[in-house]
């Protein structure tokens, strides 16, 4: 008799037997991508002659989160695109070397710009003029896309 009254109180509610109810289950909302977090702006593609085998893309990301990183950059612009930024050797002389990740600190802005960091396109597959746009996939730490497009323009 008693199995039954405890069945009949669980199947009831606990509400109804005297006992508190059960808490709602958590559910935990995914968190937004970090794509959706971090905004794109002044982004250009430096001009450059038709013969020249190489240029830069530049851009100021302002991540309004938590820290985390550019990790790529995909395109057709050229063959190889890669994330670059500058040091000085031991002569003090300036030198591009690429970098793993654009490290984007938390609700900070970082600019990529000429002589600093940038993306490097390397081996251009078409003449990058000044007035053309070129169509670019950023790709984030957590595997985030953020498409950019960006005007090619001269750089003085």
């Amino acid at each position: 008799m008693r199995l039954a009254a405890l069945f009949t109180c669980c199947w009831m509610g606990l509400a109804g037997c005297g006992g508190a109810e059960a808490p709602a289950p958590i559910v935990a909302e995914p968190a937004a991508p970090v794509a959706e977090s971090v905004d794109i702006s002044d982004a250009f593609v430096r001009a450059m002659p038709a013969a020249a085998p190489n240029s830069a893309l530049f851009m100021t990301l302002t991540n309004t989160r938590d820290a985390t990183a550019l990790v790529a950059v995909e395109g057709t612009a050229a063959k190889s695109i890669e994330l670059h930024t500058h040091t000085a050797d031991e002569a003090g002389v300036m030198r591009m070397r690429k970098i793993d990740q654009v490290d984007l600190p938390a609700r900070q802005a970082v600019a990529l710009k000429p002589g600093g960091l940038h993306v490097m396109l390397i081996g251009l597959n078409h003449p990058v003029t000044a007035g053309a746009q070129e169509h670019f996939t950023l790709i984030f730490k957590d595997g985030s896309r953020k498409l950019l497009t960006a005007p090619v323009r001269a750089v003085e």
